[in-house]
């Protein structure tokens, strides 16, 4: 029965997962989310109470998958390559596995990037604790010698967070002609060679 219960709940999730990445959260109701995954509305709400909690549900699965991956990292303190190795294999898994994942990120953000949204906060947080670790190795490369004196670690880091960004949602857009994947290995391959002062001009 705990087990039912357990595969009941993910069930309910995946389906909102796949409606929310379509249709927005706005735009998807719970009788949808339930039709989807088989269960009375009923049920849904006996397991999350709202819309809300099972969008809560929804982010945690996120977060649960994406600290999977992040765990799967060699290094706990890694260089910069090693780093952006591992930024272009969870581009790779995303492409592979984690469509509906990646449009509802999309989604999300873009029905809440009013400071006073729902989630605003929640996705401005994770946005800046991307950006950080980025910083973080970035500083240690030139701590270590292994980058330049100069380097703008805080502008790097932005930049590198827009480009996965934008490589998501060009994709997402375009998936037959783009491989993010592909993409994504040329430009920190690039940004390496910067980071470490060796591209053309330094």
């Amino acid at each position: 029965m705990q087990r039912r219960g357990v595969e009941r709940r993910r069930a309910m999730v995946d389906a909102a997962i796949a409606l929310f990445a379509r249709n927005g959260v706005r735009g998807t109701g719970v009788a949808a989310v339930a039709e989807r995954a088989g269960v009375t509305a009923s049920a849904l709400v006996h397991h999350f109470g709202s819309k809300d909690g099972l969008l809560r549900a929804v982010l945690q699965e996120a977060d649960r998958r994406a600290l999977e991956r992040l765990s799967a990292t060699p290094a706990a303190r890694p260089t910069v390559r090693e780093a952006f190795d591992w930024l272009v294999r969870d581009v790779e898994h995303t492409a592979a596995a984690e469509r509906e994942l990646a449009a509802l990120h999309t989604t999300l953000t873009a029905e809440d990037l009013e400071p006073d949204a729902a989630l605003h906060t929640w996705f401005r947080d994770r946005n800046r604790a991307l950006r950080a670790w980025l910083a973080e190795v970035f500083r240690r490369a030139v701590a270590d010698g292994a980058a330049r004196a100069d380097l703008p670690v805080e502008t790097l880091a932005a930049e590198a967070v827009a480009f996965l960004e934008g490589v998501h949602l060009l994709w997402l857009l375009d998936p037959e002609r783009v491989d993010p994947a592909a993409v994504s290995r040329g430009y920190f391959d690039a940004l390496a060679a910067r980071v470490e002062g060796t591209a053309p001009g330094g």
